[in-house]
């Protein structure tokens, strides 16, 4: 029988990583974009598409979120992730992240907040739930436009494991199941 020992709960969070890491971004009233790195999200509902997410107030992108009640979730492949934790590494308090670390935004069809050209997909946003926010700074989202880039055939996403180190998509396997 295996030895189990205790792991600080510090670390659970690298177990129970929700999904691949994705940019968020957003704009403020007067339209100024920024783009923050994150992997607390969560798909809530299929029709239509609900995703929680949640959002520390200690960051830039918060006020914005709460402010437009709008954002991207724009889903990076592997390629990107240097740009990915530069991203994460930086405030758009007083840095232009799409300039510095070189991603291009792109006008949306129904929001303000920027798509990014670099990301194999991205996803319009509306916020259509804050209750949860004063507590647990979760945001749920509504998407409301989806969009996906054809020239990026399989990309491979990353997940956050903790402390700069990601694991990457693997093999795809398809099993037997009663639902399409």
């Amino acid at each position: 029988m295996a030895k189990l020992k205790p792991l600080p709960l510090g670390n659970v969070y690298q177990l129970l990583e929700p999904g691949p890491v994705v940019l968020l971004a957003t704009a403020t009233k007067a339209g100024r974009p920024n783009v923050m790195t994150m992997s607390w999200h969560m798909m809530m509902e299929f029709t239509p598409p609900l995703v929680g997410c949640v959002v520390s107030s200690g960051n830039h992108s918060f006020a914005a979120l709460r402010a437009t009640r709008q954002c991207v979730i724009a889903i990076p492949a592997r390629r990107l992730a240097a740009k990915v934790v530069k991203v994460g590494n930086c405030s758009g308090r007083d840095t232009d992240k799409f300039s510095s670390i070189g991603l291009t935004p792109l006008p949306a069809a129904q929001i303000t907040a920027p798509l990014i050209g670099e990301c194999f997909a991205n996803l319009e946003c509306r916020v259509v739930d804050t209750r949860m926010v004063p507590r647990y700074n979760m945001f749920v989202l509504e998407v409301v436009q989806a969009w996906t880039d054809p020239a990026q055939q399989n990309p491979k996403t990353i997940h956050h494991q903790g402390w700069g180190r990601f694991a990457v998509d693997g093999r795809v396997i398809t099993l037997k199941s009663d639902k399409a």
